[in-house]
C-alpha cells in the first residue's frame, strides 16, 4: 500500500550541517520518494552538503525567516511534488529515521491523519538526555493543552511529525506563526477539524550538535502554548454554543 503512494520527507535546516549527513542516510529510501531541505538562511554549509548528499530539493531562505515558516516552505514544496505522505523530520538526528516506515504505515493504510513521534511515551526523553527544565515545562504545558483542548496527547512539542495529504486540505497554515507555536497552531487547527492523532514511543537524543532553543526562547514558545490552548478553548466553546442556540 505505502509503495503505491508518494511519501515525502522534508527537513526544517538550521545550521545542521554537522547532524546532516547521519540523519539522512538512515531515511528508508525502499518507501521514500523524496527529499526537500529548506536551509533557513544557516551560517554554515548546510545548503552545500545537502546539495553534496544528492538532495534533489534544497530551497535556501534569502534571510533568516524562523522555524514556523521554514516548515511553511517544506509543507508548500512537498504538495507541489504531489506527496500523499510527508513526514517533517528534524536533520539534527536527535530523532531517528527508522521510524518513517511505522508512521507511514498508519498512514496509508487510513488508521490516522497524523502520526506523532512522542519523546515522552516510554522513557524516551530522559533517558535521551532532556534537561529536566524541559521534561518539566513539557508535562506542564502538555497537561494544559489536553485540559482546554479535551486530547489525551503525550506531547505536542516532538519535531517528527506525519501527515496525510488530506490535513492541507482542511487547514490553512499560512495564518500560522513563523516562530516555534507554529508546531502547537497546526495541532490547534488539526484538533479544530476532528482529525484524530496517533503518537509512537520515540527515541530521542541530546547532545551538543542537536538544535534546541534557548530558556529565553522555550519561555517565549511556551507563552505562545499557552495563548493558543486558550485560543482554541474560546473558539471551540463559542463554536458549541453557537451550535446549541441554532439546535434550539
Amino acid at each position: 500500500m505505502i509503495n503505491s503512494l508518494k511519501v515525502i520527507v522534508v527537513l526544517p535546516a538550521y545550521n545542521a550541517s554537522k547532524t546532516l549527513e547521519k540523519t539522512y542516510r538512515e531515511i528508508p529510501f525502499d518507501i521514500v520518494d523524496e527529499v526537500i531541505l529548506v536551509d533557513d538562511f544557516s551560517t554554515d554549509n548546510t545548503s552545500v552538503l545537502a546539495t553534496q548528499l544528492g538532495i534533489k530539493h534544497v530551497i535556501r531562505h534569502d534571510v533568516n525567516k524562523g522555524y514556523g515558516a521554514n516548515q511553511k516552505s517544506c509543507y508548500h514544496k512537498a504538495l507541489e511534488l504531489g506527496a500523499d505522505i510527508i513526514i517533517m523530520l528534524h536533520p539534527d538526528y536527535q530523532y531517528t529515521p527508522k521510524l518513517i516506515h511505522s508512521m507511514s504505515y498508519l498512514i496509508a493504510n487510513d488508521v490516522y491523519k497524523v502520526v506523532l513521534g512522542s519523546r515522552i511515551l516510554g522513557k524516551g526523553a530522559l533517558n535521551g538526555g532532556m534537561p529536566i527544565y524541559k521534561y518539566i515545562a513539557n508535562r506542564f504545558l502538555t497537561a494544559f493543552q489536553n485540559i482546554l483542548m479535551n486530547q489525551k496527547l503525550a506531547e505536542y512539542h516532538t519535531g517528527y511529525r506525519a501527515f496525510s495529504k488530506e490535513i492541507f486540505d482542511k487547514i490553512d497554515i499560512d495564518k500560522n506563526s513563523d516562530d516555534f507555536v507554529f508546531d502547537n497552531q497546526m495541532l490547534a487547527q488539526i484538533c479544530m477539524v476532528n482529525y484524530e492523532i496517533a503518537e509512537i514511543t520515540c527515541p530521542t537524543k541530546y547532545f551538543e550538535e542537536a538544535s534546541s532553543i534557548n530558556f529565553a526562547r522555550s519561555t517565549k514558545y511556551g507563552f505562545g502554548v499557552l495563548g493558543t490552548s486558550i485560543q482554541y478553548f474560546s473558539h471551540r466553546t463559542l463554536k458549541i454554543k453557537s451550535k446549541i442556540f441554532t439546535n434550539d
